[in-house]
């Protein structure tokens, strides 16, 4: 196992379609895309404000509704335009949450409360499945899940 390529998709400075928002990363294997999505309100010193408004868009599904699906959404739409879209797509979700206070609960339901969002944004689901399944991960698990691949912050 390992990837076939990597792209940084979501990079500063580099020119992206107007109004589209596009994940991280997408690292494509033999059978399957990774479309990787890092939020890290750990990562460096972030004022106690700013973490709590997190973990309320956390619950309050802010963040699966305005940040996560869209740019899986979107992610699959740039891939599918490109004609990238070979393989079965799995929308990885990165959560840095050490500095933040919340109940890990809230971790056991946000992957199914993800991917329902992913499948049905309107009144009737999408026909199609473009994101075949999702994982949730903290940056201390990322290895029990992907140890083919390293993950540090920058």
């Amino acid at each position: 196992a390992g990837a076939v390529a990597v792209d940084r998709l979501d990079e500063r400075g580099k020119p992206s379609p107007q109004g589209m928002a596009l994940a991280d990363f997408v690292v494509e294997e033999a059978a399957r895309y990774l479309l990787v999505e890092i939020k890290d309100p750990s990562q460096k010193p972030v004022p106690e404000p700013e973490r709590i408004r997190f973990a309320k868009k956390m619950q309050n599904n802010e963040l699966i509704h305005q940040e996560l699906t869209p740019k899986a959404r979107d992610s699959y739409c740039f891939l599918h335009l490109m004609e990238r879209d070979k393989h079965p797509m799995l929308l990885v979700v990165v959560l840095g949450l050490e500095a933040l206070s919340f109940e890990p609960a809230l971790l056991v339901t946000f992957k199914d409360r993800l991917l329902k969002r992913i499948r049905q944004e309107a009144d009737t689901a999408w026909r199609r499945r473009y994101v075949q399944d999702c994982v949730v991960v903290q940056v201390g698990d990322w290895g029990k899940f992907f140890p083919h691949y390293a993950l540090r912050r920058t």
